[in-house]
């Protein structure tokens, strides 16, 4: 019983803090206005970037990087302290495997704005770091080069996504926290299904990188 309520103090916790969405929150709070009125609607870091500029980008960072990382790292300290079964460090994975999907769950249908939320990548991302930071330095080397060669941010997202599971598998975490972690890089891929098709008809736009910024 003790170890079914950690499981579910872990996914409640991390989806409820993973809803505190960083674009929201810094337009709402220093432009009074809502990113998800603006471009593609997504309450994202690229769609905030294109809408207001880069000056408030370290804003949305740190909020979406807090909120996951608090729920990935307490994950981690609840299984391994209220599990019976495998290692600590096994245990510890688990836990943080687990906070970080429901975190990513949480940004992308987030209960506090009608579950209208972002696309993922930047949690997914925060995950890998606390998951495994050889894993988060592949990501962002196949993230970094896919949108350097082709402007394409959601490729880049996508890409990573894929890589994530890949790589973390190569590290042989064992076999329930790499299943949550694939559930982690299918989510990012899924959430830019979107992105997908405009990539196949040719129509995604691409990162200018200077921003469009708010007058």
């Amino acid at each position: 019983m003790v170890e079914i309520l950690a499981f579910l103090g872990v996914i409640v916790g991390a989806y409820v803090l993973g809803g505190i969405n960083g674009a929201i929150v810094t337009s709402r709070l220093l432009y009074n206005d809502d990113v998800r009125t603006h471009g593609s609607g997504n309450a994202g870091l690229t769609n905030f970037f294109r809408t207001y500029g880069g000056r408030a980008m370290f804003l949305v960072i740190l909020i979406d990087v807090l909120k996951t990382a608090f729920p990935v790292v307490v994950g981690g300290m609840i299984l391994e302290s209220y599990l019976t079964f495998g290692l600590v460090q096994e245990r510890v994975i688990l836990g943080r495997a687990l906070g970080g999907l429901f975190a990513m769950i949480g940004h992308a249908y987030p209960c506090f704005y009608k579950f209208r939320g972002g696309k993922a990548a930047l949690s997914g991302g925060t995950v890998a770091l606390f998951l495994d930071a050889r894993v988060f330095l592949i990501l962002l080397v196949v993230f970094v080069l896919t949108v350097a060669i082709t402007r394409y941010v959601s490729l880049g997202s996508i890409l990573a996504g894929i890589a994530f599971p890949v790589s973390f598998l190569f590290f042989n975490h064992g076999l329930w926290p790499t299943v949550l972690v694939f559930c982690c890089g299918a989510f990012v891929v899924f959430r830019h299904h979107t992105n997908i098709r405009r990539l196949i008809k040719g129509e995604e736009r691409k990162q200018s990188f200077s921003g469009k910024g708010k007058t």
